[in-house]
């Protein structure tokens, strides 16, 4: 079943250029997930209710361009797959014409809290999501490669702010921390493609050991540990 929600792009999810950011793209994205799965009953009150959570595992986005402040944009989503522990998600942002703005791939697991493991999901807890056709687009790999040698960054804690309701850092703040490390490390260009593989939860007060690698196609930045095991690895990838 598609899900869709309409919203004007705010100021406060804007840049100096009047664009919605990429991490609030994510925030986008994910919140009309989340809608949906509260309108399903299977939100965040359920979730809490039962110790469960949808964790995301990968993200593959696809930029054409990013709205300006004011624009009318729709958002979509639909579950393509459910298989195991594992669920499948497309994206679609559309102008007030139509047009495709931006469009991700994404896939989840269901995790039982309280188990600290992933789990099968019930069928009442999968039902009213439905599946859909996967939306026509040139599909990544799950795993991003992990470069040996990369460039290391000064070290940085978590905030409180950083934190979501399963009290691990939100999905897009560590989009929005891969690309502070750009910004301060690299040299950072238009984005046409983000891919981010989230590995395991950062928590409040843990450190993040930021480093990177610019290659010719694209920069990867990995957010670890002081073991330098990755938080989360993010991909971007500029015009050709």
């Amino acid at each position: 079943m598609k899900y869709q929600w309409k919203q004007r792009i705010r100021y406060s999810e804007v840049d100096g250029e009047r664009k919605l950011t990429i991490p609030n793209l994510v925030n986008y994205f994910q919140d009309c997930s989340t809608f949906q799965s509260e309108e399903l009953g299977v939100g965040c009150e359920y979730m809490e209710e039962h110790q469960k959570a949808w964790v995301l595992s990968f993200w593959q986005i696809v930029i054409e361009r990013r709205p300006k402040l004011g624009e009318e944009v729709t958002v979509e989503t639909f579950a393509t797959g459910f298989d195991g522990l594992y669920g499948t998600r497309n994206f679609v942002m559309t102008d007030a014409k139509g047009s495709k703005i931006a469009y991700a791939y994404s896939i989840w697991v269901f995790m039982d809290l309280k188990k600290g493991r992933p789990v099968r999901p019930q069928p009442q807890e999968i039902a009213g999501y439905g599946t859909e056709e996967p939306l026509p687009m040139e599909y990544a790999g799950r795993k991003i490669p992990l470069p040996k040698e990369r460039k290391q960054g000064e070290p940085f804690p978590v905030r409180r702010h950083q934190i979501d309701t399963n009290h691990h850092v939100n999905n897009s703040q560590y989009v929005q921390m891969a690309l502070d490390v750009w910004e301060e490390m690299g040299t950072p260009s238009k984005i046409r493609e983000l891919r981010v593989e989230y590995k395991k939860s950062a928590v409040y007060g843990d450190m993040i050991y930021p480093s990177m690698i610019e290659e010719q196609d694209n920069t990867t930045i990995v957010l670890g540990d002081e073991k330098e095991r990755p938080y989360a690895i993010v991909q971007v990838r500029g015009e050709n």
